[in-house]
């Protein structure tokens, strides 16, 4: 085979400061179907870049199972975008945040990645539901009443009054990803009560982002769900303010003064 020459271009390079102007980092559980989809819809732009990384996981979804992902979130932290800084980032389990602690799971977090604000969904539910100056909630979770219970003590020790809880019963987060959305709507509905301010839908799993905002004109009320709280906080220490009512009417509100401060 002939040598074929090779030519350096002499052409002078200039480079930007970064390939895009942001960056979101997420810690998604192996077994997850939903966060990076929900994340490509809502917060992914020419301006704003998600970074992905995955830790071990393994179902039955209990809090002793959850609990051991604790030693693996600053594995996971430091795979994204090794010695360069974040925006933001992301650990996307809420019953795993809350049976960690939202505490622990930022000190892990941060070890890898110090400096940048750590979002955990249960932590960006309650800014969502105090930018909602909802005090009285309808929690519905797709998980079992064990795990349900710390999420609802988790609530009350944060100054939520619970006005209904329910769960599906259910202890795998690969079927609460294969819930159809229609079939959320319906149970939203049932799990709304008259006398609660907003309603928060747990679970990074569920598919509950996309259908928010009908869930919002068939009760009346607002909703937040996990991701679509971690993608409003995200987009907003990313300084994108911009109202996308879509998304529900979270997405139409700024982030409270003294969120992730």
């Amino acid at each position: 085979m002939p040598s074929i020459p090779i030519l350096r271009s002499d052409t002078m390079l200039d480079f930007d400061v970064r390939p895009v102007e942001k960056r979101v980092g997420l810690v998604v559980l192996a077994t997850d179907h939903t966060t990076e989809p929900d994340f490509r819809r809502m917060v992914a732009s020419e301006h704003i870049g998600v970074y992905t990384a995955r830790i071990a996981y393994a179902n039955p979804t209990t809090p002793e199972n959850l609990r051991r992902m604790q030693p693996r979130l600053a594995e996971g932290a430091a795979l994204i975008l090794p010695d360069e800084p974040l925006d933001a980032i992301c650990y996307s389990c809420t019953s795993a945040s809350v049976v960690m602690g939202d505490d622990a799971v930022e000190e892990a977090i941060a070890s890898a990645k110090p400096g940048v604000p750590v979002i955990t969904p249960p932590a960006a539910a309650r800014q969502a539901l105090t930018a909602f100056r909802a005090q009285r909630i309808a929690v519905l979770t797709p998980y079992t009443e064990q795990t349900s219970r710390p999420m609802a003590a988790y609530f009350g020790v944060h100054g939520f009054d619970i006005a209904r809880f329910t769960c599906f019963g259910l202890d795998d987060d690969r079927e609460m990803a294969r819930i159809a959305p229609a079939s959320l709507v319906r149970a939203a509905v049932e799990a709304m009560t008259p006398d609660a301010d907003a309603l928060f839908i747990s679970c990074t799993a569920l598919r509950s982002a996309g259908v928010a905002a009908e869930i919002e004109a068939a009760t009346g009320r607002p909703v937040v769900t996990s991701n679509q709280a971690t993608a409003w906080a995200a987009l907003r220490l990313c300084g994108d303010d911009r109202s996308r009512s879509e998304g529900g009417r979270l997405m139409t509100l700024p982030l409270p003064g003294e969120a992730w401060s």
